[in-house]
C-alpha cells in the first residue's frame, strides 16, 4: 500500500469547490430513471446518457470524481474512446461501485447487510487495470429498527472492503447510509447516525485502514420523509456537523455527502449551510447521484437534439453544488442559466 499516493488521490477527490458524481446506478436502477422519462433501457442509451455528462465542460470545473457501475467502466463512447479516458481527461478520478447490494440480515426482521466481499481482491485488481482509482461500498440502515447486530455486521464489511481497496492502490469511499424514507424524527436520525459512525470507525481501526487514504460518504442528519415535523436547513447543518465532529477523526481528508432522496435544492442548501462560516478539520463536499442527474435526465429525454440542453442542466447543478462546497451558494443563483 502506497499511503502517500492514496492520500493524494483522496485529496483530489475532495478538492475545493468540486465534488463526486455518483453515476453507478445498476441496470435495474437506471431502468426506473429511464422509465420516468420514457427512454428504453438499452446499453447504448445508458452509454449515450452517461457520455454526454462526462463530456460536459463543467466536469473540469466542478467534478472531482465519478463513481461507475461495472458495465460503464468497460464501455466506450460512440467514437470508440473508453469512458474512463474521457473522465480522466476532464481531470476527474474514475471510480467503481463494488458491493453487490443489501441483502436481508438473518434473524433480523427487515434489517440488511451489504454483500460483495467474495472475490473482491481479484475484482479490485481488474478494476485498477481498467483505470479505477477509488471505489464505493454502501451500507444502509433503517433508523426505526436498527440493531447492534446490523450496525456491527455492516461496519465489519465496510472495514474489510476498505482494507482490500487500499491493499490494491484504490481509495475506499465508506458509505454508511441511515435512510430517510421513514417517519422518524431528526433526533432519531442523529442518534442512529452517531452510533453507526462510531462503530464503523472502530472497525476501520481494527482492520488497519489508513484514514488518510479514505473518504467518508454519510447521510446528513435529516427528518424522515414521513415525519410530520421537518428540520430546517440550519438545524440539519448544525446537527450534522455536531455528529461529524464527535465521530470522524481529523485524519480523514474529506466527507462527501450523499443526497439520500433530498430535492436538488435541499441537498445544495444543506451542504452550503454546513460550509458557510465554519472551519472544519475535513473538506465537506458532495457525492450526489439523483440530485445531480434528475434535471439533465428530464431535459435529455433520450433525444440527441436535447443533449446541449441536458448538459446545461447538468452544468448548472454541478456549479450550484460546487459553490455550496465552499459556502458560497445563494438561493437566487438557482434562477440563473447554467
Amino acid at each position: 500500500m502506497d499511503l502517500k499516493e492514496l492520500n493524494r488521490i483522496a485529496n483530489a477527490m475532495v478538492a475545493k469547490g468540486k465534488g463526486i458524481l455518483a453515476a453507478d446506478e445498476s441496470s435495474g436502477t437506471i431502468k426506473k430513471r429511464f422509465d420516468a422519462i420514457d427512454v428504453e433501457n438499452t446499453e447504448s442509451n445508458r452509454r449515450d446518457y452517461r457520455e454526454f455528462m462526462f463530456r460536459t465542460p463543467a466536469m473540469r470545473d466542478y467534478i472531482s470524481g465519478v463513481i461507475l457501475f461495472d458495465e460503464t467502466i468497460r464501455q466506450k463512447a460512440a467514437d470508440g474512446t473508453p469512458l474512463v479516458e474521457i473522465i480522466a481527461a476532464s481531470g476527474a478520478v474514475p471510480g467503481i461501485k463494488v458491493d453487490t447490494g443489501a441483502k436481508p440480515l438473518a434473524l433480523c426482521d427487515g434489517e440488511t447487510v451489504t454483500e460483495g466481499l467474495d472475490g473482491l481482491r481479484e475484482r479490485f485488481q481488474d478494476y485498477h487495470e481498467l483505470g479505477a482509482r477509488f471505489a464505493k461500498w454502501r451500507a444502509t440502515y433503517d433508523p426505526t429498527k436498527t440493531s447492534y447486530n446490523c450496525i456491527n455486521a455492516n461496519a465489519q464489511a465496510l472495514a474489510r472492503y476498505a482494507a482490500l481497496a487500499q491493499e490494491n492502490g484504490i481509495v475506499p469511499i465508506v458509505e454508511p447510509e441511515v435512510l430517510m424514507d421513514y417517519d422518524n424524527t431528526v433526533e432519531t436520525c442523529e442518534a442512529v447516525t452517531e452510533w453507526v459512525l462510531k462503530e464503523t470507525f472502530q472497525q476501520l481501526y481494527y482492520a488497519n485502514v489508513a484514514l488518510e487514504g479514505m473518504i467518508l460518504k454519510p447521510n446528513m442528519i435529516v427528518s424522515g420523509k414521513k415525519c410530520a415535523k421537518q428540520a430546517g436547513i440550519d438545524e440539519v447543518a448544525e446537527r450534522t456537523v455536531k455528529v461529524l465532529k464527535r465521530c470522524v477523526p481529523g485524519a480523514v481528508p474529506g466527507i462527501a455527502f450523499l443526497s439520500g432522496g433530498q430535492s436538488d435544492e435541499e441537498a445544495t442548501a444543506h451542504l452550503n449551510a454546513m460550509n458557510a462560516g465554519r472551519t472544519l478539520p475535513w473538506h465537506l463536499t458532495f457525492s450526489y447521484g439523483r440530485a445531480l442527474q434528475a434535471a439533465p435526465q428530464k431535459a435529455w429525454g433520450g433525444k440527441s437534439e436535447n443533449v446541449a440542453k441536458a448538459q446545461a442542466a447538468f452544468a448548472h447543478r454541478a456549479r450550484m453544488n460546487g459553490l455550496a462546497a465552499t459556502g458560497q451558494w445563494k438561493p437566487e443563483l438557482e434562477k440563473q442559466a447554467a
